[in-house]
């Protein structure tokens, strides 16, 4: 195995367990590892730190394991049969509900790597060479050790490095794809298309807080902005709200929404959907003086890349805004940011800072975050993403 030497004094983040090797760390590397390798980390003083995968970039290397151990089969076996034994512990797998995230990246200390569970399918998606280059591996240890996958498919053809030389194609690696899928999510149904969707087919990540949605939907009106594959409306329907509006700029989102709509209600007069910009949507509604009493914002990611920052809170303070003239008095804004580069208190206040042009009394309820199957490694906290507020606005 090729040795990766640091330099004096910058093996201090990996004795505290953070699992990124920066290339500015390195003192030098023994050999020509190719991506996606594993390597051996030592400090300057040549002591034993971690083995993870090499990749070209700034993060050179990626850690699996911080103990000097062989990375084997029953290596990758342990880890998938940790990942699903917490899962179970803590309830996320039940009849009610078929539909989870297996394994969380760094959370689940397998960096670079997301499976999601969709009933009898698991679809797995690679962010670093190493995981795409255990793609099978890793295939036969989900099948292997999760006794309701049947199938494994592999998505990962927009999120690894554009510079690697690879091709990864999506595709099947165990099984096909199942005729009779019945993606279960607390009693609802959903059809997840992992095939043309985003990111695996569906927003895991939302499932607790589409059910807080549920409890405050009763007798109201909803407004579901960026509805994707329309779960928050599903359970608002369910809930007992009394109109439900869900918008897309993607027409094939709204298909997807009114199916989901429909294999769970059948025809239900109370929701409509619309294909729409959402900044176009919200000014249309301004000028027909139409207000809602509850608003969901759970925009795609405004920042990928910190050179996007600025602009990303600028449109967060104007989403906000536009909402805040849209809603009723008494109403409930839940507003979401999945960006990874957005902090909670960049969020809070350009959220903060909307309300205050709004001129409107404004409460927090509810501090959101991602769920337990989305964990986050407490020596890692670059892996709290998704951050989420829930506002009474008077």
């Amino acid at each position: 195995m090729i040795t990766v030497q640091l330099k004096p004094k910058k093996e201090e983040s990996l004795l505290r367990f953070h699992p990124w090797v920066f290339s500015g760390a390195i003192q030098r590397i023994e050999g020509k590892p190719a991506e996606g390798e594993l390597v051996k980390v030592v400090d300057a003083n040549r002591n034993f730190l971690a083995v993870g995968h090499y990749q070209i970039g700034s993060i050179a290397v990626r850690v699996v394991s911080f103990v000097d151990e062989k990375i084997d089969e029953k290596f990758w076996d342990t880890k998938i049969q940790r990942a699903y034994s917490m899962r179970k512990s803590l309830g996320l797998i039940a009849e009610n509900n078929n539909t989870y995230r297996l394994v969380h990246g760094e959370g689940d200390t397998l960096p670079g790597l997301i499976i999601d569970v969709y009933d009898d399918t698991a679809v797995m998606q690679a962010h670093s060479i190493g995981m795409h280059e255990m793609k099978d591996v890793l295939a036969k240890s989900i099948v292997r050790n999760i006794p309701e996958v049947k199938n494994v498919y592999y998505k990962s053809e927009t999120t690894l490095p554009f510079k690697a030389a690879i091709n990864p194609e999506d595709g099947y690696l165990i099984g096909k794809e199942s005729i009779d899928l019945n993606a279960i999510e607390n009693g609802l149904k959903f059809q997840v298309d992992w095939l043309k969707g985003q990111k695996t087919g569906f927003f895991v990540d939302q499932r607790e807080n589409r059910s807080l949605l549920e409890r405050y939907s009763k007798g109201k009106s909803v407004l579901n902005m960026f509805c994707y594959t329309g779960g928050f409306s599903v359970y608002a329907l369910r809930g007992g709200a009394t109109l439900v509006h869900s918008v897309d700029s993607s027409a094939k989102a709204i298909d997807l929404t009114n199916k989901n709509v429909e294999v769970n209600f059948q025809v239900d007069s109370r929701h409509a959907a619309f294909a729409e910009d959402a900044f176009k949507y919200l000014n249309n509604l301004h000028e027909l003086e139409q207000k809602y009493d509850v608003i969901v914002l759970d925009p795609p990611a405004f920042a990928k890349h910190r050179d996007a920052l600025r602009n990303a809170l600028k449109g967060y303070k104007r989403l906000n805004a536009k909402a805040f003239e849209q809603i009723k008095p008494g109403g409930i804004l839940f507003t979401f940011s999945c960006s990874q580069v957005v902090n909670k208190d960049q969020f809070r206040l350009a959220v903060f800072s909307a309300a205050a042009e709004s001129k409107r009394n404004v409460r927090i309820l509810h501090q959101l975050s991602q769920p337990a199957d989305h964990p986050i490694n407490i020596y890692h906290p670059e892996g709290e993403y998704l951050k989420g507020l829930v506002l009474w606005v008077e």
